[in-house]
């Protein structure tokens, strides 16, 4: 059952995924990116990252995918949503794909995976926390600043451009 739903969660990954590059509609390719996140937050339960998984569904999902959203419904400037997402150069982007998947492949197959016998699933939560708060402190309160430092030359770009209109 495990090995059914990883390989279809892998496809719909897969699908999603190639209809967000391929499609011209841009509110199109922003649900299907959706459906994208939603399978690797899947994939995220299936490995007992259920941190991560809620993590996903609450950043990319709830906050950066309804952004983008947003966003593009919003924007008067597009004319027409069909025609504002041309696909440019497809043959270079196949062949860097498959390229791409070449390299990912033959890593995969060559690499020699440790397996056992059972799969023992802790939750992620508390080790992570641990880990936040003694090894990775300082990273973590860095990462913090500069994201406080984003935010707030986002807010002054954003008052100047009220400002100019």
């Amino acid at each position: 059952m495990f090995a059914f739903t990883f390989y279809l969660m892998t496809l719909l990954i897969i699908a999603s995924a190639g209809y967000v590059v391929l499609t011209r509609n841009l509110v199109r390719a922003g649900f299907a990116l959706m459906i994208t996140f939603f399978g690797v937050a899947g994939l995220y339960i299936q490995l007992a990252a259920d941190f991560i998984a809620v993590t996903q569904v609450l950043v990319y999902i709830g906050g950066i995918l309804v952004l983008i959203l947003f966003a593009i419904m919003l924007t008067t400037h597009l004319a027409d949503a069909k025609h504002s997402n041309p696909v440019m150069n497809r043959t270079g982007g196949v062949l860097v794909g498959i390229f791409l998947f070449y390299v990912l492949a033959s890593a995969v197959l060559k690499t020699k995976w440790a397996t056992s016998g059972e799969v023992v699933y802790e939750p992620s939560i508390t080790m992570l926390g641990d880990s936040l708060l003694t090894t990775y402190l300082l990273p973590f309160e860095v990462a913090s600043v500069a994201l406080l430092a984003v935010l707030v030359g986002a807010t002054k770009l954003a008052r100047k451009e009220i400002k100019e209109d």
